[in-house]
C-alpha cells in the first residue's frame, strides 16, 4: 500500500501545544497519505471547523481523509471515508460515497466489520499504551495475526506501535500501522513520519 500503510490518528491534546492542523500539514508534506480525524470531545461545529483545513491539506497532497463517526461532517468536507468503533458500525449505505473503516479489538469483530462492508479495520491495542488502556489490555501480536488471517480486507495495527515494532506487526500480515503519539508528540512530527514510512517500506 506504499504511503497508505501509515495512518495518522489525530489527538490535538498530544501535540505538545502545537497547532494540530500545522502538525498534520508537516506530516503530509513528509509523505503521509492517510489521516483519521479522531477528536471525540468536539461539537459537530468544532469538528467541521477542524476538518475543513485538514481536508484542504490532504486534497492538495492526494492523501485520504477519514472522519470519526460523524457522517454529516465527513460528507460536508468531502472526506474519503468514515471511521467508527465496532459497537457503532456505519454501513456503506448510511454513508453514501464514503469508505468505511472500523476499530476492532478481537478477530471476531474484524469478521463482523468485513461482513458489514468495511474497507479496512484497525486492530488494537496491540501493545500497552496510555491512549488505548480504556479499550482493554494489550492484545499482542498473535491476536493481531489471528485477525489478519480471519479477514480478506486490510488490517492496521494500533496501540503502542513504534518504528522498532513495525517489523513485528508487518510480519503478522498487517497492511500497515495507525499511530497517534509516536508522531504527534515527537520532537519533529515530520521526521517521525518519514521514519515510519521508511520502516514500513
Amino acid at each position: 500500500m506504499g504511503a497508505l500503510s501509515l495512518c495518522l490518528v489525530t489527538d490535538r491534546h498530544a501535540t505538545r501545544g502545537r497547532d494540530l492542523v500545522a502538525v498534520v500539514g508537516e506530516c503530509v508534506e513528509a509523505g503521509l497519505r492517510l489521516v483519521q480525524v479522531r477528536e471525540k470531545d468536539l461539537s459537530p461545529a468544532a469538528l467541521l471547523a477542524l476538518c475543513r483545513p485538514i481536508r484542504e491539506l490532504t486534497r492538495r497532497a492526494g492523501a485520504r481523509l477519514f472522519v470519526n463517526s460523524n457522517v454529516e461532517v465527513a460528507l460536508e468536507v468531502g472526506a474519503d471515508g468514515i471511521h467508527c468503533p465496532h459497537a457503532l458500525v456505519i454501513v456503506p449505505e448510511d454513508a453514501p460515497g464514503l469508505s468505511v473503516a472500523v476499530s476492532v479489538h478481537r478477530p471476531e469483530e474484524a469478521i463482523d466489520a468485513q461482513k458489514d462492508g468495511a474497507e479496512f479495520v484497525v486492530f488494537g491495542p496491540v501493545y500497552d499504551t496510555p491512549a488505548k488502556r480504556a479499550f482493554g489490555p494489550p492484545q499482542g501480536v498473535e491476536r493481531l495475526a489471528e485477525a489478519v488471517r480471519a479477514v480478506s480486507i486490510p488490517v492496521f495495527a494500533i496501540g503502542g506501535v513504534t518504528t522498532a515494532r513495525v517489523p513485528e506487526v508487518r510480519a503478522a500480515g498487517t497492511a500497515g500501522v495507525a499511530v497517534i503519539s509516536a508522531i504527534l508528540s515527537a520532537d519533529s512530527p515530520a521526521l517521525a513520519t518519514r521514519r515510519f514510512l521508511e520502516a514500513l517500506g
